[in-house]
């Protein structure tokens, strides 16, 4: 288990010792280069402990992404140009996103005046206070919860993987 995986090297090496390895990432530009290196080592490209373990090429891997719920709403946040975009994204955090406990919406609400005078910037930063961070993707035990649209394909590759 490599919960930091980087480029992948430790997933590479367990599998040219045929273990088996999961790893986590979260920087898109690392997953993509371990995907394309662990293509690469299932070829049979030579690197790292290749020629020691006799490595030919072989195996697979099977790539999952987590579930987004409220990190839709923290990337829609950060990809906003214009605050009426900001003031959209606040009406759907309240109708379906999960809110930080210290959020008092009325209060939010009643000063929209006053956040409104904010810069985009600065509103962008509070926007993304208010969301829960416990609910960035949606956990295991909700996703028979029909609000989230988890696909019965995506539900059966989970119930099988966490067993």
């Amino acid at each position: 288990m490599d919960f930091f995986s980087g480029t992948g090297t430790t997933a590479r090496t367990a599998l040219k010792l045929d273990r088996q390895w999961i790893m986590i990432e979260q920087i898109d530009e690392q997953i993509k280069k371990q995907i394309s290196e662990l293509k690469d080592a299932i070829k049979g490209k030579q690197t790292g402990i290749s020629k020691s373990v006799g490595w030919k090429g072989g195996g697979d891997f099977v790539y999952m992404e987590l579930a987004k719920w409220n990190e839709n709403f923290a990337q829609e946040i950060k990809k906003a140009k214009t605050k009426e975009e900001l003031k959209k994204l606040w009406q759907a955090m309240k109708e379906k996103g999960f809110l930080s406990y210290k959020v008092d919406v009325k209060k939010f609400d009643s000063q929209a005046k006053d956040f409104a005078d904010l810069s985009i910037n600065d509103q962008k930063k509070i926007l993304l206070e208010c969301l829960d961070k416990n609910h960035l993707y949606v956990n295991y035990s909700e996703i028979d919860d029909e609000e989230y649209g988890v696909s019965e394909e995506n539900k059966k590759l989970n119930k099988e993987f966490y067993g």
